[in-house]
């Protein structure tokens, strides 16, 4: 399945409520499971952005839509890349005309 890197931003509300994080997290990989997908890891940052996860899905639609249905909460922005494995990488590099 492909994998995608999402960085997280509290909002303000998501920062007054603070204390619930950790039982969001729960939510959001319950949420990717039954989406098809998987929460594979959850960190805390110190910089420009509060949170990561990363996190599998069957294709770009269904991890627009678990990541959409995350931030419709207010609780949290988000921007999402999508990452490609070093296995990938080599066949994408493999296949340049």
């Amino acid at each position: 399945m492909p994998s995608y890197i999402t960085l997280w931003e509290y909002t303000q509300q998501g920062v007054e409520d603070i204390e619930d994080s950790p039982e969001r997290v729960d939510e959001i990989e319950e949420l990717f499971e039954e989406m098809g997908g998987e929460l594979r890891d959850f960190y805390m940052l110190m910089g420009q952005y509060d949170t990561i996860t990363i996190s599998e899905f069957p294709d770009d639609e269904t991890a627009a839509q678990a990541i959409l249905a995350v931030t419709e909460h207010g609780n949290v922005t988000s921007e999402t890349l999508k990452a490609f494995s070093r296995e990938a990488t080599r066949e994408l590099i493999d296949g340049l005309p």
